[in-house]
């Protein structure tokens, strides 16, 4: 039981790293067009894993159509396109609605998972659900009751961006009890390059692609190694122990992070509500990730005998 509240505080980890994104992809976002920054960020993830690709390739686990289905979407749609929606969010110069709209991530997972992974949720899981979310909304707004207009547009691609994460957390869970999580971690970023430049191409932007400062090679770099590579390496692996409807809450560990070092690196002054929003999460996280030792319906969540699952 112990390795599923490992599991838990993995997927919660992995998640963390997410939010030192800001870091780099802020600054990239007003210099680049959203899809160069993602093209890059996949030419080198694909680079640095290819020896688990050549791996994953000579193992060749036995894949259904459906399996096939489901790397297709978590790499095209999950990694190339959710990343290309997330980066244009922050072109608008508002980081937190790209934020506050990863918390639609739990209600879209929670959906999948039921109709595709056969799990049922239980009564406590309202009660963790809530506290996440709760917490999740007071961080990413000073004034949790004044949301402006102008916030339309960017929520716009941020949930689009949400939406593709959270089904992918459902069909990565379905995927890491065939593929190991390193391996798919490699696979996720093969299937997302190819899908990032058909999208430059279309966009008319594969000209421009090849032109980088030395400087925004770096932060690439950076970009991909920390919030990309090993985020996603310590994801996988806690996902192969934890319900999806649950790793979705760990996932609100992002916001979490991003938070934090919008204030200890831009000096950003949090307001009240915005403290009490980190206690909140973080206390969730610390609660969820007890639970998780005495077993999934700890959790909130039971799997369905009846179910089928993919």
């Amino acid at each position: 039981m112990k390795r599923l509240g490992s599991g838990f505080l993995l997927v919660a980890a992995g998640a963390a790293l997410w939010g030192t994104d800001g870091l780099f992809r802020r600054a990239l976002a007003f210099e680049m067009p959203a899809t160069k920054v993602v093209f890059w960020e996949h030419v080198i993830l694909v680079a640095v894993t290819l020896p688990l690709l050549i791996r994953f390739w000579r193992n060749r686990p036995q894949l259904t159509g459906k399996d096939m289905a489901a790397i297709l979407f978590v790499g095209a749609g999950a990694s190339a396109v959710a990343t290309i929606l997330f980066t244009q969010a922050f072109t608008y110069g508002d980081p937190t609605t790209p934020l506050l709209i990863q918390k639609i991530q739990p209600v879209v997972a929670v959906l999948g998972a039921y109709l595709l992974l056969g799990e049922r949720l239980l009564p406590r899981y309202g009660w963790y659900f809530l506290a996440a979310v709760t917490g999740g909304w007071l961080i990413a707004f000073p004034d949790p009751f004044d949301v402006g207009v102008s916030q339309v547009a960017p929520a716009l691609y941020a949930f689009g961006a949400a939406a593709l994460w959270a089904m992918g957390t459902v069909l990565g869970k379905h995927l890491t009890k065939k593929v190991p999580p390193n391996e798919l971690t490699s696979v996720r970023f093969a299937v997302g390059l190819p899908t990032a430049f058909i999208i430059l191409v279309v966009r008319g932007e594969a000209g421009d692609a090849m032109n980088l400062t030395f400087s925004d090679f770096g932060a690439l770099i950076l970009l991909s190694l920390v919030p990309g590579l090993a985020a996603l390496m310590l994801y996988y692996r806690g996902l192969k122990t934890t319900p999806a409807s649950s790793a979705t809450l760990a996932e609100l560990a992002f916001p979490l992070t991003s938070i934090l070092i919008g204030w200890v690196a831009f000096d950003r002054v949090l307001s009240g509500s915005e403290w009490a929003g980190i206690i909140l999460l973080s206390a969730t996280i610390v609660v969820m990730t007890r639970a998780a030792n005495r077993g999934r319906e700890a959790l909130g969540v039971k799997e369905l005998e009846a179910a089928q699952p993919l």
